[in-house]
């Protein structure tokens, strides 16, 4: 039998009308922001489903740009976050499109990078503030954000699962979920979820693994 909590009855702290739509799409824009890192100079909203048809009425487009801009569902200024942005130069664009076969309240992100790079990340808002990111860069993923999770992509190799479980032990942490796929060019993404939160300098240990590429952080939202 499932248990409730209260924010599954009554739902999350947030501004806005609509836990799908701000509080769900404050939260993956943040987890988005998280996996983009902060050096973004224009970021590029394609909206899906509802998203598309009500984003400006449910004000889904300032609580995606809130979330990218780290804000949290209730902070203050989630109103202003379009004008915030400006403020800080990032060129902010929403798109309505269709996404395929995707849950109604999708949006994919793509982040233009200072370096020229760019960074896609897509999810969706499943209700009551929840979340779900579903790829990243165009390979499937799964994860919530309701738990401490580490985003690992490295260059395939025997050991590396045991070499960056090591360090989650080391501070009595423990894997609740993970998730590990290789791309053609034998570039493995390891999705690991966690029971604790890992400080930054454990999470700086797992990054000068050997073959490691990129690790991200990314703390309950």
């Amino acid at each position: 039998m499932k248990l409730y909590g209260v924010f599954d009855i009554l739902g999350p702290i947030m501004i806005g009308p609509s836990s799908s739509h701000t509080a769900g799409a404050a939260r993956l824009g943040k987890v988005a922001g998280k996996i983009a890192g902060e050096d973004f100079k224009k970021v590029e909203f394609y909206l899906h489903g509802s998203f598309a048809k009500t984003y400006k009425g449910h004000g889904t487009d300032r609580a995606l740009v809130a979330g990218v801009l780290g804000m949290e569902p209730y902070d203050e200024r989630l109103r202003n976050s379009l004008e915030i942005a400006k403020e800080k130069g990032i060129e902010i664009i929403f798109i309505p499109t269709d996404l395929g076969d995707q849950h109604p309240n999708t949006v994919k992100f793509v982040f233009y990078k200072d370096n020229e790079k760019t960074i896609e990340v897509m999810g969706s808002s499943i209700g009551g503030g929840n979340i779900l990111i579903t790829e990243i860069d165009g390979e499937k993923v799964e994860f919530t954000g309701e738990y401490p999770t580490i985003i690992t992509k490295y260059k395939d190799r025997k050991g590396m699962i045991a070499d960056i479980s090591k360090f989650i032990l080391e501070v009595d942490a423990n894997i609740a979920n993970m998730k590990v796929t290789r791309n053609p060019q034998k570039i493995t993404t390891a999705i690991i979820e966690l029971d604790a939160k890992l400080d930054d300098e454990v999470i700086e240990k797992i990054k000068n693994i050997k073959d490691m590429i990129n690790v991200v952080a990314i703390n309950p939202v």
